[in-house]
């Protein structure tokens, strides 16, 4: 069944929206990612307009991220603390970012800064989560002790000021870093459409030490935040928020996103970061091929902006 999509310009069949929508909520709620990442790829190789695509799919997220953070939030998964003081620097972010999309739609050059990123960044995250949760793997088997440090212990940025404790994650440690870190992530959403988890996550389970069942419930929880303020800065600067588009997919995620959390909750930490890992790299590779080939159309005649 096709139906137009008339911000995009383009007919789309609705069952592989909705599809998309469930795979990708799917991934959200095992994974505390907001699905973004896989999300925006897919839906640039549909023929959706980069712009559109981006935008849109900060909107899915948004969905899916309140599913997945719900399912995570009555599981005793979410501390609360850490995840406002990820959300303060997440608004900054967005706001820088999607100023930086406005600017590269601007210049032309949205299609090649988006692909660049998305298989640069999705590259080295999935290759360093991969090589660290085979580590992990190979280590619990033979019987030997997987980390040598406890959670809580950040030897690198113990001087920092403005301590907090966020006991949920059982981490005493200056809100600055998970602030900064806030911030990189809203700013990857504005500019790429994407929740960030794919980088919350290893970022809090690898620098700050937090359990990884936590790391994927507060991660979902910035997300929802972070993504729906991208959404509304998309739809008031840009206007490239199609609703029709976004109807489907956001449908999908919600229902999605409630089976990934049960799936999520039977695997151990090792093997969802493995699964992860495998995920983004398999993300990295489709974007990287797209910039490679010989597109289909050597020319395309759009609207300026």
């Amino acid at each position: 069944m096709s139906i137009y999509l008339p911000i995009a310009g383009v007919s789309a069949d609705l069952l592989i929206l909705l599809g998309l929508g469930l795979a990708v909520g799917f991934m959200s709620g095992m994974f505390g990612i907001g699905g973004g990442f896989i999300m925006t790829p897919l839906l640039i190789a549909i023929n959706i307009p980069p712009a559109v695509a981006v935008s849109t799919g900060a909107a899915s997220v948004m969905a899916s991220g309140v599913s997945g953070a719900l399912a995570q939030w009555k599981r005793g998964n979410v501390d609360l603390r850490l995840g406002v003081v990820l959300l303060l620097g997440g608004a900054l972010g967005a706001v820088i970012g999607v100023r930086c999309l406005t600017l590269l739609r601007r210049f032309g050059q949205l299609d090649l800064a988006v692909g660049l990123l998305f298989s640069f960044m999705l590259g080295v995250v999935g290759t360093l989560m991969l090589i660290e949760s085979l580590n992990s793997m190979l280590k619990a088997r033979r019987g030997a002790p997987v980390s040598a440090r406890r959670a809580g212990q950040h030897a690198w940025f113990e001087k920092l000021p403005l301590k907090q404790r966020f006991a949920t994650s059982r981490i005493y440690m200056s809100i600055l870093p998970p602030l900064l870190l806030g911030a990189f992530v809203g700013l990857l959403t504005g500019i790429m459409g994407i929740g960030g988890g794919f980088i919350t996550v290893p970022a809090l389970v690898y620098m700050f030490r937090a359990p990884t069942r936590i790391a994927v419930g507060t991660s979902l929880f910035q997300v929802v935040f972070v993504a729906g303020l991208t959404t509304l800065l998309h739809a008031g600067v840009n206007h490239t928020i199609d609703v029709v588009l976004a109807v489907p997919i956001m449908l999908g995620g919600v229902i999605g996103a409630q089976f990934g959390a049960t799936a999520g909750s039977r695997l151990n930490a090792q093997q969802l970061r493995s699964l992860l890992a495998v995920v983004v790299l398999i993300a990295a590779a489709r974007m990287a091929l797209g910039l490679a080939l010989t597109p289909s159309e050597l020319f395309q005649v759009d609207a300026a902006p």
